[in-house]
């Protein structure tokens, strides 16, 4: 085998006589580079040194971890509504959809830090031909030849424009996350918001049939006057018909919650004999609506605003938008790339077999761009032009989240007032019972007067369980609007989706 040996001095001699001009054009492009615009700074947030709304009194939720979600609803006691809202999670579409945003979003970070790194490509051919000349005698011989080697090329980052496309992408990929938890929680109170509305609902519905119950015994017990003689008979007809308009009330309660119900079986996914069960095993505060004992809030902090999800998701969207600006000014600069090889091939004629191997060192291009017909001025307008949308948007986002936590603040505070009164009444009701019912075993008040202060009562009731429902949906919607408690410091790989948030 013969070796044929390889020669570089010649491309070093080059090299050396190259080196002086791509000095002095890098010196040139990267003094330039200190004529770069800045990209546009972040606006920023207009938050409330302190809310207006009155602050009743609950540390903030569960602050993005995923364990912390399913203590946060276990607050109030009922396991019913936490194994519910896991299952929500796991079949939701906007969760899935988050979730796939946010591995999209990952991936592109992945290619857009790729982009600021030397790439290298191997390649490798082998052939085999017959040299044939016309007139040779004798069998034609034949050429085989290989070759392997590597390529690199990498494109100097000089301007930033590739590191501003990572940061963009990296910012895009934080909101992305922002969003998958903004999914999370959205899902968790809007299923808890059913699960509430169906349980406030069997409460109702058991003080509806009991006034059904109550204006049926007055009925009977006018039919029995009437008959005696001791009341007109319309006023029987009238005791009659407001028993069957009890009776209607009970059974468009009824029907009332067999649409909640259906509410829950969509979101869910669980079969509805299934869901009928597990809403059947009695959770410890048993058919009551859910105890707002708990629902106390010590203080929101008007910057926790800005932790919330959709907030910080805009906020990242500014921040991408101004890098976005930064590329695309990058992009009227200079360029500059480099690119290398080494490789080795092999020849074999007839026997006789020779090898080569070789390296080479550029070339070192320069790109300037003189004229595109504005195309680069406009691309950089355009990401202008898109980040002062984002920066719209932002503003607005948080004016919208302000006004959300304000009024579920209001409500909140307002349903606990209300709650109060609703609360006093209620007993005054029971008392008034009691003391009918006591009259009643004595003789000295009739069975209708009984009735009648039963139905006070139960109207006491409906009314107080209303105000629980309301007080804890406003509860549900301060914890939507504060993001569930979502905090910047969540890392990215812990984040990963859990069996909560399937």
């Amino acid at each position: 085998m013969k070796r044929i040996p390889s020669d570089c001095s010649g491309a070093r001699g080059a090299w050396r006589r190259l080196r002086p001009g791509v000095a002095s054009v890098a010196a040139l492009v990267l003094l330039g580079a200190c004529a770069l615009p800045a990209p546009p700074a972040m606006p920023a947030p207009a938050l409330p040194a302190q809310w207006q709304a009155p602050v009743a009194a609950a540390g903030l939720p569960h602050r993005g971890q995923l364990p912390e979600l399913a203590r946060w609803w276990e607050q109030l006691g009922d396991p019913v509504l936490v194994a519910l809202i896991q299952a929500a999670q796991e079949l939701s579409p906007s969760v899935a959809s988050a979730r796939s945003r946010l591995e999209q979003a990952r991936a592109v970070r992945v290619s857009a830090g790729a982009d600021t790194l030397p790439r290298l490509d191997a390649n490798a051919s082998i052939s085999r031909s017959l040299a044939q000349q016309p007139g040779m005698p004798g069998p034609a011989p034949t050429v085989s030849s290989a070759q392997a080697g590597l390529q690199a090329s990498w494109e100097i980052d000089l301007f930033g424009s590739k590191r501003a496309g990572q940061s963009a992408a990296s910012e895009r990929l934080a909101g992305a996350q922002a969003q998958w938890h903004e999914a999370r929680v959205s899902v968790a109170a809007e299923l808890a918001n059913h699960y509430i509305a169906w349980r406030s609902c069997r409460q109702l519905e058991d003080l509806a049939l009991a006034e059904a119950l109550s204006r049926q015994q007055t009925a009977r017990l006018s039919d029995l006057s009437a008959q005696a003689g001791f009341t007109a008979p319309a006023l029987a007809v009238l005791a009659r018909a407001g028993a069957a308009e009890a009776g209607g009330r009970a059974s468009q309660q009824r029907g009332q919650c067999e649409l909640e119900l259906k509410a829950l079986v969509a979101l869910t996914g669980l079969a509805e004999p299934a869901l009928r069960a597990q809403l059947q095993a009695r959770s410890p505060a048993g058919d009551a609506i859910l105890s707002p004992a708990a629902l106390r809030l010590d203080s929101v902090p008007a910057q926790a605003l800005a932790q919330r999800p959709d907030v910080f998701a805009a906020e990242r969207e500014v921040a991408a938008a101004s890098a976005d600006v930064g590329a695309a000014e990058a992009q009227r600069y200079p360029r500059l790339s480099l690119t290398g090889a080494i490789g080795r091939s092999g020849l074999s004629l007839n026997g006789d077999n020779s090898e080569l191997s070789t390296w080479s060192v550029g070339p070192v291009a320069l790109s300037l761009p003189i004229f595109d017909a504005g195309r680069s001025a406009a691309n950089v307008q355009a990401a202008k032009a898109r980040y002062e949308e984002a920066a719209a948007l932002y503003r607005a986002r948080v004016r919208l989240a302000v006004r959300e936590v304000e009024e579920a603040l209001v409500n909140l505070q307002a349903t606990a007032d209300r709650s109060r009164e609703a609360q006093s009444a209620l007993a005054d009701y029971r008392a008034a019972l009691a003391g009918a019912d006591a009259r009643h075993r004595a003789g000295l008040a009739s069975g209708l007067e009984l009735e009648d202060a039963r139905r006070q009562q139960l109207a006491a009731q409906s009314l107080d369980a209303g105000l629980q429902r309301e007080r804890l949906a406003a509860w549900v919607s301060l914890y939507r609007a504060m993001g569930g408690g979502w905090t910047r410091s969540l890392p990215d790989r812990e984040a990963a989706p859990t069996a909560l948030a399937r």
